[in-house]
């Protein structure tokens, strides 16, 4: 973000040559920003790292602090660094302050103040070292943490208790009265909460290695086709379960694709189960277009959409939409984040279109892939 500077610091008073020549070289071959201050909160030393940090070309000896650096709180409100300093009698550190850049970016800082003697013997001045770090990169990490953490304990909760208590009502049932419909019916719900459990764990698994770098490509020929009436035949059953019609549109055109047949399933079948979660009636239709280098496959729905706003953070980890109807089916938010990972890794590109209260397509263009692409590994960043 800033250029490396480095600078001649000015010369305190109170340090000899060699002593000054000696602290002018070891500070300035910090990474970390560092601000020696006096006591009356004005800059004495400083190293090229304070330049970069604070976006600035230079510093005058005996310029205010308060002046220098203004930062903001974890609120984004404004912080008396005077004060803070002023108040500091032992050495402290904090992690929660920001700084505001003229461009309008904004950085995390580490903030480490320490009360010092600057200087040596009886004319050593009080005063006080700040030690800055950017951990913008650190924050964001804690908080993808802090994220994933809360997001699959949560989703985690919910399905293992309703399985729990519908083993434990089967349980009291074959105790009590032996109602065999009954045991089926509690069975079945604690069934498919483990089914939904072994999705996630899936999800998590399959986003673990796709961070890592450790999703490879093998390309093969995919029959589009033979692959899309599988899918269909597969997810049949459910929307009978919810009277929707499960509809196909193919081009007779199609051809095979060269392409990794287990992520491009695997991204038809969270387009599908999408669809099929968040549609109460109607219809939904997959469609499969040749495209002069690859195939075009959509899955259109005639469910609840998706809100403007919520449009643009759809492809995010863990996001979820805080639309009611879609509070009310489980989800981990992970669905469409790791399809996007899959579809950068086989070279293809997503899009949708979504009208709230009417529906929504999501489309992927799949282009032939070259065997020389065989095993490459995923980028780390999609």
């Amino acid at each position: 973000m800033k250029n490396e500077k480095t600078v001649t610091m000015p010369k305190a008073k109170s340090f000899d040559s060699l002593a000054y020549s000696r602290l002018t070289s070891l500070i300035n071959s910090m990474a970390d920003s560092v601000i020696a201050v006096d006591k009356h909160i004005n800059v004495v030393l400083f190293n090229g790292a304070t330049l970069n940090i604070l976006d600035r070309n230079n510093i005058s000896e005996g310029e205010s602090l308060g002046e220098l650096f203004k930062p903001l709180d974890k609120n984004n409100q404004p912080v008396d660094i005077v004060k803070m300093v002023e108040a500091t009698k032992l050495p402290t550190t904090n992690r929660d302050l920001k700084i505001a850049y003229s461009d309008g970016s904004m950085s995390n800082l580490y903030l480490s103040i320490a009360p010092v003697h600057l200087g040596y013997g009886k004319k050593a001045q009080e005063g006080f070292v700040l030690l800055m770090r950017d951990i913008t990169s650190e924050k964001s990490l804690e908080e993808e943490r802090d994220e994933f953490i809360s997001v699959v304990s949560h989703e985690l909760r919910t399905p293992i208790t309703i399985a729990e208590g519908n083993i434990s009502n089967a349980q009291l049932i074959v105790q009590t009265s032996n109602n065999t419909k009954q045991v089926i019916q509690a069975l079945k719900e604690a069934h498919n909460q483990v089914l939904y459990l072994s999705d996630m764990i899936n999800d998590l698994a399959t986003l673990s290695r796709a961070e890592r770098g450790k999703l490879t490509l093998e390309i093969q020929p995919i029959n589009i086709h033979d692959l899309i009436t599988e899918l269909v035949h597969n997810y049949q059953s459910e929307a009978d379960n919810k009277n929707l019609k499960l509809v196909t549109d193919l081009d007779p055109n199609l051809g095979l694709l060269n392409s990794s047949k287990l992520y491009i399933r695997e991204i038809m079948q969270n387009f599908i189960t999408n669809a099929l979660k968040y549609t109460q009636r109607g219809h939904i239709t997959i469609a499969a277009k040749q495209q002069p280098s690859g195939v075009e496959i959509s899955v259109s729905d005639t469910g609840i959409g998706i809100s403007k706003s919520d449009q643009e953070r759809i492809f995010d980890k863990f996001f979820r939409s805080g639309d009611y109807r879609t509070r009310q089916t489980n989800g981990t938010g992970l669905g469409l984040y790791v399809t996007m990972k899959l579809a950068r890794l086989t070279n293809s590109s997503i899009s949708f279109k979504s009208e709230l209260n009417k529906g929504s397509t999501f489309t992927i263009y799949a282009p032939n892939l070259k065997a020389a692409i065989k095993n490459s590994t995923s980028p780390q960043h999609a």
